[in-house]
């Protein structure tokens, strides 16, 4: 797999990496200024020359990761005999700069169930950068979604029609944002308790009444979960100063709270019944 396609690979999973290029070369280098390869915490695409060149380019690749470093880094290696090489020397006697830039990684949202307020969620998550997952385990609402213009935004959107929406649950990576909002109460539940099995998701929402979420509460708490573990779980969904009850009006109060996510000081605790 090439260093385009890497980058592809990695924005779909929502998974982090570093992009290196051979920013500069001085005298004889195994690759010429622009050669590309990206790094991720477990794999590596493409090739800047290999050798000791490009052992200490994933390794430090690999560093920037692990520390979160968000600014880009250049790194001057020289390929004499005589400079430092842990990996074994490189001969060819010149010098390289090498650039470092942390690929973004897109939000990844997974709206469950496409009924008329999911639908209008969808519509309006799809205009953002982000990782788009839409799920219903009724054929018809998923062929809707693939027939509308959903696909038409800044989303990279993945439409899944599964009669066990709990699987998609399983496949997201750690990080994604879930909303829950499907047809039935008990699938709503059962998804409620999927979601619980994973602690490594950003955020879970929940569409529903204060009274629904009472009842959710004390299902999922006489199946075992503690109420930290149920804490987990927002809802209802939405910000309480957007009006209205219509679909799209809830919808954007989601989006509104989704957007906040990364403000603490504008961050606001519960919604509007649904």
């Amino acid at each position: 797999m090439d260093w385009h396609a890497a980058i592809g690979g990695l924005k779909a999973r929502g998974e982090p990496g570093v992009l290196i290029t051979l920013l500069r070369t001085r005298g004889h280098a195994p690759r010429e200024a622009g050669a590309k390869m990206v790094v991720s915490a477990d794999a590596a695409w493409d090739s800047i020359g290999g050798g000791n060149l490009e052992k200490t380019a994933v390794e430090h690749a690999r560093g920037m990761l692990a520390s979160e470093a968000e600014a880009p880094e250049i790194l001057d290696l020289s390929l004499t005999e005589h400079a430092p090489a842990l990996h074994g020397r490189q001969c060819c006697g010149g010098q390289v700069s090498v650039l470092f830039e942390r690929l973004a990684v897109a939000p990844v949202v997974a709206i469950f169930g496409l009924g008329h307020v999911g639908y209008e969620a969808a519509r309006i998550f799809s205009r953002m950068p982000i990782s788009l997952h839409l799920v219903d385990s009724r054929e018809e609402h998923a062929l809707r979604a693939e027939a509308e213009d959903i696909r038409s935004g800044h989303a990279r959107v993945s439409i899944h029609h599964a009669p066990a929406p709990e699987t998609v649950i399983r496949s997201l990576p750690a990080g994604a944002h879930v909303l829950i909002m499907t047809h039935d109460h008990a699938e709503d539940l059962f998804l409620c308790e999927a979601v619980l099995g994973r602690e490594d998701l950003a955020s879970v929402g929940l569409i529903g009444s204060a009274a629904k979420w009472a009842r959710f509460r004390k299902r999922l708490g006489e199946s075992g979960y503690s109420a930290e573990q149920i804490s987990r779980i927002e809802c209802p969904l939405g910000i309480a100063e957007i009006p209205g009850k219509d679909p799209a009006s809830i919808a954007v109060g989601v989006a509104a709270k989704f957007l906040r996510r990364d403000d603490p000081a504008q961050r606001q605790e519960g919604g509007r019944p649904r």
